[in-house]
């Protein structure tokens, strides 16, 4: 199994492939043509905002030259058939959105079970990419979460990494949730004796269960114990451990 944990894997404002840090091309190596994909969503009793994104995500790669046999969305309305279509599947595509959302959904689906003996492709996006650690850190994104004393920030993932991953750092660096700021409010206090990589979009943690290959790629940062540490630099690879 090979794994793509972006937190976009299209440029900026773009529905352009962002090819930064060698993501396109390896992605290329890795599928077959033409390869079998499913969209696996977010938010599984939204489905016209999951098949618009899914939609926008089969043209932007259809754009750069991929093709499919199938371009199969995975949601509420067909999730009995999990377990099927994920062993089936060149190419899984874990949606954006809500982390807890979508964490509650793959848990439903038995997603991380499904996941045995698969040997094709995961592009995580966002959420998709968190929800792929062992362990999901989910900071509060929706207005009052910041605020409830009962919201959970932590939660049980697919297990494919023990690297729990925060995307969209340049954005997220001057979020505020709630009159509070993500990082230094929120996130770098629930840093404290546990290690969070963040990564702008752009960058992404490429994993090759087979080689037992871990590595993260472009800019990146080490957020622990309360402290930012820069760990890598657009262009840069660095193994992880």
């Amino acid at each position: 199994m090979k794994c793509f944990l972006t937190g976009n894997f299209n440029l900026p404002n773009s529905n352009e492939l962002n090819t930064e840090n060698g993501l396109v091309d390896r992605l290329r190596e890795a599928l077959p043509t033409p390869c079998e994909a499913v969209y696996v969503c977010s938010a599984p009793d939204i489905p016209a905002r999951t098949d618009r994104y899914a939609k926008q995500a089969r043209a932007s790669f259809e754009a750069a030259g991929f093709s499919f046999s199938g371009f199969t969305v995975l949601d509420g309305r067909n999730q009995q058939e999990t377990q099927a279509l994920v062993q089936q599947a060149d190419l899984l595509f874990f949606a954006g959105g809500h982390v807890p959302t979508q964490n509650r959904f793959f848990q439903q689906i038995g997603l991380r079970q499904a996941l045995e003996g698969f040997n094709g492709v995961i592009l995580g996006v966002s959420a998709g990419s968190m929800n792929c650690s062992e362990v999901v850190y989910a900071p509060p994104e929706l207005k009052g979460e910041a605020l409830d004393p009962d919201y959970p920030k932590y939660y049980d993932g697919l297990g494919l990494t023990k690297t729990i991953l925060i995307p969209h750092y340049q954005i997220l660096k001057t979020d505020i949730v709630d009159g509070l700021r993500l990082m230094e409010d929120i996130t770098y206090p629930d840093s404290v004796g546990k290690r969070f990589y963040a990564i702008v979009d752009g960058s992404y943690i490429y994993l090759d269960t087979a080689a037992g290959k871990k590595e993260i790629c472009g800019e990146s940062y080490i957020i622990e114990n309360g402290a930012l540490t820069p760990l890598s630099v657009s262009g840069e690879v660095v193994t992880l451990s």
